[in-house]
Formats: structure tokens, C-alpha cells, sequence
């Protein structure tokens, strides 16, 4: 029952926001932060915005291992 409400839950979701390269997020494009540190170096943070990353997505569909409680034998 969890995994079909995750499921409808995810595809509510996937079909209310846009899809974009870091995950889905209510708009198609970032806001993305770029700026130079002192040393010269190019930064650019994006992705914060997102309702749902692909990240989190592999989390979910991903099934854990209980391990075993005591002898096998």
C-alpha cells in the first residue's frame, strides 16, 4: 500500500512541476547562483529549488536489506 501511494505521490508530482536536469521543480529553468571566489574560481549552484531530485527518487526506489537477526542455520 506504501509503495503505490509513493507512486501515485511521485507521479502527481512529476505531472504538476517541470522536469529539468536536477530533479523536478515548479519552473523548467534554475536559479542558479555564479560567482568568482577570491582566488578566481567559477562557481555555480544550482538546484536548489527543486521539489524532488533524481537523488532523493534513487532513495526511494531503492529497497533496503534487513539483515539477517540471528543464525541462518
Amino acid at each position: 500500500m506504501k509503495k503505490i501511494s509513493l507512486l501515485f505521490i511521485l507521479l502527481l508530482v512529476t505531472f504538476s512541476g517541470c522536469v529539468n536536469k536536477h530533479g523536478i521543480s515548479l519552473k523548467y529553468y534554475s536559479d542558479c547562483k555564479e560567482y568568482y571566489d577570491l582566488q578566481g574560481y567559477y562557481h555555480k549552484e544550482c538546484g536548489d529549488d527543486d521539489l524532488v531530485t533524481y537523488e532523493q527518487m534513487k532513495d526511494v526506489i531503492k529497497k533496503k536489506e534487513e539483515a539477517p537477526q540471528g543464525n541462518v542455520w
